[in-house]
């Protein structure tokens, strides 16, 4: 792909063909009768030739449009979401018992949490979704639960939930890409595809395009990757989940190394969307990658004005750090440790961005301590990675390679081709002085995405030129080769 998704436009109005006028007495007569027979729709005079659904319908209120995306699990405009919440409380003041409107409460909050980065909506919908579990225990309510967990991290109790909303109703396919989510958290890229397969067999359509794009990006299927989340966000018709689609366009381009073109597509999905901060930061990492540094620290700035994410902290005091600001960088990493605090008080878990955080800038026995906590209880491609990179750091560099060795290979689920994974395993290895396996693997990172890291990248290269070119073959003697 090498251009952004264009937004599609509307058809134009057909236009109406003129009435033919009638004259004299039997015109008259035609037109009395025509106005004797109108129709009368929704208390508007309509004509005989006024066809009604010629009529382009009025748009949905922001409440009934979040309700939509809510109950597909699509992603929702923060304004329409903001709206639903207020809507839903009113309605349960009054009718209190009502249980599906607790769990479309819940489930509302929930996206908003995670449009913000606010996790103090997180203890509101478990509130909300456990009450509406009290009341009636639904397949609806428990997926709620299920998107709750997962928004939290704790991708155990997502699987519980989403696998007990499944016994209630099988085929309610909203369900399905939660639990896509969580065994992929866990590790359990198996369950993950059946799961996508019996995900397709029930829907079609951007949602499922866009889950489908998700794993087979994990599976490395870059091309196959590419093209669902393309038809994702050319077949949205939200805005918001257009926008929503475009980012994991523009994310995959960015992993892929392609920085023009995942700069459109951050773009276009910000214009669609101003309050897509995801694709506000993917701004920032794009255009640093393109030099262009001024604007990229100002992207990052307005990403975490809005969207405070600890993992857009990190990249930022990162990119600080590479420009020799440390002061600024010291600013951004404190910002992490603190929202890292205030997310768990809410119940989240971000021992993940906290150890490769710790790791590189902080305690590396404190990011192994962590890390290997995270990887009994979920242990996930992402964990493998991180907590191979901080017994490396940690200087325990055997153990190190075993992690780094699973979060790169495809027998266990490490299909995704991750510059940063590559990058991780090539280092470990020439620390341990297996000079080839570290050419390949750190040769690798730069050609999966030569920007992949504005810290780390000067590295892979000093570490490529310390380890120089790879030695020739030596030809076997003829005599010996006959053998």
């Amino acid at each position: 792909m090498d251009k952004a998704m264009e937004t599609p436009r509307e058809p134009r109005e057909a236009g109406r063909s003129r009435e033919p006028r009638e004259t004299g007495r039997t015109g008259r007569r035609l037109l009395v009768g025509a106005l004797a027979g109108c129709l009368l729709l929704g208390g508007t005079l309509m004509l005989p030739w006024e066809r009604p659904e010629t009529r382009a319908p009025a748009p949905p209120a922001p409440g009934a449009q979040a309700l939509t995306a809510v109950t597909a699990g699509a992603p929702a405009a923060l304004a329409d979401l903001a709206a639903l919440i207020g809507e839903r409380e009113a309605h349960l003041r009054r009718h209190p018992e009502d249980a599906g409107s607790w769990a479309v409460l819940g489930a509302a909050y929930v996206e908003q949490g995670r449009r913000t980065a606010e996790t103090t909506y997180y203890p509101k919908a478990d509130e909300a979704l456990r009450t509406s579990v009290g009341l009636e225990r639904t397949a609806a309510a428990l997926g709620g639960l299920a998107a709750l967990a997962n928004a939290r991290r704790d991708f155990r109790a997502a699987r519980t939930w989403g696998e007990a909303a499944l016994k209630l109703d099988g085929k309610r396919w909203t369900t399905y890409p939660l639990l896509i989510d969580a065994y992929t958290g866990l590790g359990d890229w198996k369950a993950a595809g059946r799961t996508l397969e019996r995900l397709q067999e029930l829907r079609s359509g951007p949602a499922v395009m866009a889950g489908a794009g998700a794993v087979y990006r994990d599976r490395g299927w870059r091309e196959d990757a590419m093209a669902q989340l393309s038809d994702a966000a050319a077949g949205a018709e939200a805005p918001a989940e257009r926008a929503a689609y475009l980012e994991r366009v523009g994310q995959l381009a960015w992993e892929r190394g392609e920085r023009e073109v995942a700069l459109r597509n951050f773009q276009e999905a910000v214009r669609i969307d101003p309050d897509q901060r995801a694709a506000q930061a993917g701004q920032g990492r794009a255009l640093a990658a393109l030099g262009r540094t001024t604007e990229a620290l100002n992207a990052y700035r307005v990403a975490l004005a809005k969207q405070p994410d600890p993992r857009y902290a990190l990249e930022l005091g990162e990119l600080y750090e590479s420009l020799g600001l440390r002061q600024p960088a010291r600013i951004q990493y404190d910002l992490l440790r603190e929202r890292v605090r205030l997310a768990a008080a809410s119940g989240v878990d971000e021992a993940l961005v906290l150890g490769r955080f710790e790791a590189d800038h902080g305690d590396p026995r404190a990011a192994v301590a962590r890390l290997r906590d995270e990887w009994r209880r979920q242990p996930g491609i992402a964990v493998a990675d991180a907590l191979g990179w901080a017994l490396h750091r940690a200087g325990r560099h055997e153990e190190a390679l075993r992690y780094a060795a699973r979060a790169t290979d495809k027998a266990h689920g490490g299909g995704v081709r991750s510059a940063l994974y590559a990058y991780h395993r090539g280092m470990i290895e020439k620390e341990l002085e297996k000079d080839g396996p570290a050419r390949r693997h750190l040769q690798e990172a730069l050609l999966i995405n030569p920007y992949f890291s504005p810290l780390h990248v000067p590295d892979a290269r000093a570490a490529l030129a310390e380890l120089g070119a790879e030695p020739p073959r030596e030809e076997l003697p003829v005599a010996d080769a006959k053998r």
